[in-house]
């Protein structure tokens, strides 16, 4: 499966040898790597997150089921109406060992695997959720944006005690129609009956990102990673 190089974006106000921790940050379904882009520069702003180096993931493009088999960057395939009711296995795994190879790269930057985040929003946020909790080393953090957590099942035997107690954002639109409230708080109870600690965070929007939530996911990185 090809993947494009990911973008990655720094302050560049600061030497690059001062960068010590790094967001690998995933896109949604048919978006790319530069959909977040704005915001990773918003709270890249002076001062605030100065020695963070995002990494910015390309999916590779496939024919999505659900889309009636239309070609676009998905990080797996997603059938029916509602993810959970079919899932892509081979391809949720075959993006965790991708995500694998990019934290790799970056502990061989010289940045420690607990100053290293994974982050997505909606199918990036869940293929964050499920590689994160499988990691073999310690991660600094997790945010998981207007998502859920897939393969439910196998997570009581797959999951890494490394990251049992890695922090976990969640954050959700009230009015989310693409991935419900409903279908996330299954996820939420799920991780924090697994004694996970999970930051849940509601929002007044739909299938989106906001100003009050990037705000708070500022506050996050701060207290994770400083």
């Amino acid at each position: 499966m090809i993947h494009k190089h990911p973008l990655e974006l720094i302050n560049h106000n600061i030497d690059v040898s001062k960068i010590d921790a790094s967001v690998i940050w995933l896109h949604g379904l048919g978006a790319d790597g530069y959909d977040f882009e704005p915001i990773v520069k918003q709270l890249l702003q002076p001062h605030c997150l100065p020695h963070i180096r995002f990494i910015l993931p390309h999916a590779p493009e496939i024919a999505v089921t659900r889309n009636n088999g239309y070609i676009m960057p998905a990080w797996y395939d997603v059938y029916g109406i509602t993810p959970v009711s079919k899932e892509d296995e081979a391809g949720i795994q075959a993006s965790q060992h991708h995500i694998n190879s990019l934290i790799k790269k970056e502990i061989q930057r010289g940045i420690p695997s607990e100053r290293i985040i994974l982050a997505g929003f909606s199918q990036g946020g869940a293929i964050a959720l499920y590689t994160a909790v499988r990691y073999p080393q310690k991660l600094a953090g997790i945010l998981a944006l207007s998502t859920y957590l897939p393969l439910h099942k196998t997570l009581s035997t797959e999951a890494h005690p490394a990251n049992a107690s890695t922090p976990i954002f969640m954050a959700h639109g009230i009015y989310d129609e693409i991935i419900t409230l409903d279908m996330s708080k299954v996820s939420r109870d799920l991780l924090q009956k697994c004694q996970y600690f999970v930051k849940w965070h509601e929002y007044k929007m739909a299938h989106s990102v906001c100003n009050e939530e990037i705000a708070d996911i500022q506050t996050f990185l701060q207290q994770v990673l400083y």
